[in-house]
């Protein structure tokens, strides 16, 4: 009897897994780490495996909007504008927020503090070297070498650029009428790298360089990152708890909002929610019903039981707030006007 007990669980795990549904998913590379660890532990327990290509956040809406994915990721929402051009409503699914940081590769590996001015004044290409009497003034027992600062920065379309430019120009006038925020934009100096992965890479190899990159690249990739300066005047490290602390605020109930130049006394300036984007009647965006439960029932596990996989891997998991907001916007996700999550 024992014997048959084993051959009934194996068939069944396996036909459990033989017809669950695979699900489609594009864009965003902040995310990937804890994206790619989720979607990994929940095929463990539910048979359900998550195809997920990590090609930016523009790319995964310009997917979701062809509806050739089941869902879309990015780390920068999107705006009322472009909303329009989707024949069905979407909804916004934050799964975590995390911070760009400010990585960099200087000989000696010094430890670095950066202002607003500073930040603005390298990615302008006004602050041409590192040894700058801004850099000095700032880092004075920092061993600054006379050394071209070369800038690095996303060649793709991309919520990390959107998180980044968006505080510049909260910070900056000068960067807010020349440049601007966006997904891509044209960059006054630098040379450009595709993905978090891709903009990592390439400052691990080249001395001298700075750019923006997901703190999760950062840690594994043993790569230096700066404290910087917030709006209350403090020096603050990029972590997960100066994350939470600058997603501590009032939250719209459709979520969609930018974490940026935060108020917080000790949140970090350079924050940012990520989130995945669905269709709110999956129906419409071409799932059939089957793929819609298996959907659903992903999101809600990424954003409960999921969560405790964001800590380990550097991401700030959904307040209490945050989440009470998520599940009003999860159970009004729908296959053809009837509620999937109840």
């Amino acid at each position: 009897m024992k014997k048959l007990f084993f051959i009934v669980l194996f068939f069944a795990f396996f036909s459990a897994k033989i017809f669950a549904e695979d699900l489609t998913g594009a864009g965003a590379t902040f995310p990937y780490p804890v994206y790619s660890k989720m979607f990994k532990e929940y095929y463990k327990i539910s048979g359900v495996k998550v195809n997920y290509q990590a090609i930016g956040s523009g790319g995964g809406i310009r997917q979701l909007l062809s509806k050739t994915v089941d869902f879309g990721a990015s780390d920068a929402y999107v705006d009322d504008e472009d909303l329009k051009k989707f024949d069905s409503e979407i909804i916004h699914i934050p799964i975590v927020s995390g911070a760009v940081v400010l990585a960099y590769n200087i000989p000696g590996s010094p430890k670095l503090k950066l202002t607003p001015e500073i930040i603005a004044g390298i990615f302008l290409g006004k602050i041409k070297k590192w040894n700058n009497p801004a850099l000095k003034k700032e880092n004075p027992k920092a061993n600054l070498p006379s050394m071209k600062i070369v800038v690095v920065h996303r060649s793709d379309g991309s919520g990390t650029t959107f998180i980044f430019t968006d505080y510049l120009c909260k910070v900056s006038k000068e960067w807010k009428n020349k440049v601007g925020r966006g997904k891509a934009v044209n960059w006054p100096v630098g040379m450009g790298a595709k993905g978090n992965p891709g903009v990592a890479g390439m400052i691990k190899q080249i001395p001298g360089t700075i750019g923006y990159i997901e703190l999760n690249y950062a840690v594994e990739n043993d790569i230096n990152f700066a404290e910087v300066k917030n709006k209350s005047g403090n020096f603050v490290k990029p972590s997960v708890k100066s994350v939470e602390l600058a997603s501590d605020c009032d939250l719209p109930d459709d979520m969609r909002i930018n974490l940026t130049n935060t108020s917080s006394k000790y949140g970090y300036p350079i924050s940012g929610f990520t989130w995945i984007l669905v269709y709110k009647d999956l129906y419409n965006g071409k799932l059939n019903r089957s793929k819609a439960d298996a959907l659903a029932n992903l999101l809600w596990w990424m954003t409960h039981e999921g969560q405790k996989f964001a800590l380990e891997l550097n991401y700030a998991p959904l307040s209490e707030n945050a989440l009470k907001k998520t599940e009003k916007l999860l159970k009004a996700v729908n296959f053809n006007g009837e509620s999937l999550l109840k």
